[in-house]
């Protein structure tokens, strides 16, 4: 009896402990290149690959799984807007900046290399930071590390998610079916009168209306995924913990998404062989482009634009932190993976050489980036005599 509760006491703190997220991506990433490198490759691959219904199991995961992620994320920028770092002008001026500089830098330093190719449709890819993974790679510094850090790196890494949802909404659409399209927003605005009008507090309509205009947005040419982001923006929101449907629903979501949704995401999506010249690969434009964006592009967009808003008075830095651990965050900001790799599948589509490529890239770009991020961070922790601050 003793060693079962020990056990489930053992299970209980990984589940709640930060880093389990990113640690469960990294074993289901390489689990699934091992296998589609394997004797069964063939096999493993043809499973993501096989029809259920009328799609793919990974276009299931993709497209419908994938927009409970994307709902989450809507989730947690409503917060950040109501109570968190984008609650205030100027504490929110901050992070928007430190991520439009992490988006714009990146995507120009593809472009530059990719301008007049076939693959300059790959911009988006470098664009994206994937928060579970930067989190993760933080929480590994320990107590030393200042809660301001946090909180920052939260904050700049869902402004991050929202910007790619944005890019994904207008660049990588191909066609608009307008009727279905405007079916899905007017549903959207339905959720809203339901909120704002009628203050519905129950959530089971919403979510009805939200399964709906999922429906009708698959269909409309916009990616599905959109739809998880209009429903968040629907969800009622009380500062009164207890009476909040929306922080209610982030409780529910967050561990099916870190543990189901996510890990799913990434077997499916990593599923791909690794071809024997792919070192060679690493010379093409749109391979330099994701390299070159993801782990130079993103700290020195990040710093830059934080630099700028700061010295013009628009914002000051968080409590604790100077420039060198800007630096540090904006290193953790070049870890891409699962929003990267979503925009590789949309950029280019059915093209395999580039998805697979692009692939490897971002996650040997992503693992620089967490390596140097740590070690950075990691370093200048050390030099200080006061573990929770950082001078610069």
């Amino acid at each position: 009896m003793q060693q079962r509760r020990s056990i489930k006491h053992i299970l209980r703190g990984f589940i709640e402990n930060e880093k389990s997220g990113g640690f469960i991506l990294i074993i289901c990433t390489l689990i699934s290149i091992l296998l589609a490198n394997s004797n069964i490759g063939a096999q493993y691959i043809s499973f993501w690959n096989s029809n259920l219904g009328s799609h793919s199991v990974a276009e299931w995961i993709n497209d419908g799984l994938m927009a409970i992620f994307f709902f989450l994320i809507g989730l947690e920028l409503i917060q950040e807007i109501h109570e968190g770092e984008l609650s205030d002008f100027r504490r929110a001026s901050l992070p928007i900046s430190a991520a439009l500089g992490g988006m714009l830098i990146p995507a120009a330093l593809y472009l530059l290399l990719n301008w007049g190719t076939d693959t300059h449709a790959g911009f988006g890819i470098p664009m994206a930071t994937d928060i579970a993974f930067a989190l993760g790679i933080l929480s590994l510094l320990g107590k030393r590390v200042p809660t301001s850090f946090k909180v920052f790196l939260t904050a700049l890494a869902v402004i991050d998610d929202l910007g790619a949802i944005i890019v994904i909404a207008i660049f990588y659409t191909a066609s608009l079916a307008w009727a279905n399209l405007l079916i899905a927003l007017g549903i959207f605005i339905l959720l809203l009168l339901l909120n704002k009008k009628f203050r519905v507090s129950n959530i089971t309509p919403y979510i009805i209306g939200g399964v709906v205009m999922w429906y009708f947005m698959l269909h409309s040419g916009i990616h599905a995924t959109i739809a998880g982001v209009l429903l968040a923006i629907t969800i009622p929101y009380e500062r009164n913990v207890s009476k909040n449907p929306s922080k209610k629903v982030q409780h529910i979501l967050h561990h099916p998404i870190t543990y189901f949704v996510l890990p799913l995401f990434a077997l499916a999506n990593t599923a791909m062989p690794i071809e024997g010249n792919w070192q060679q690969a690493m010379g093409e434009p749109f391979a330099l482009g994701i390299l070159l964006g993801l782990i130079v592009g993103k700290p020195l967009g990040i710093l830059l634009f934080s630099f700028i808003s700061v010295k013009s008075g628009l914002c000051n830095l968080p409590h604790g932190m100077k420039w060198k651990g800007m630096l540090g965050i904006g290193m953790l900001g070049g870890i891409g993976f699962t929003m990267s790799i979503f925009i590789t599948l949309l950029a280019f589509n059915d093209r395999i050489h580039y998805v697979n490529e692009s692939k490897l890239m971002i996650l040997l770009a992503s693992l620089i980036s967490g390596i140097i991020g740590y070690v950075w961070l990691n370093y200048i922790l050390r030099q200080e005599n006061k573990p929770n601050q950082i001078c610069g």
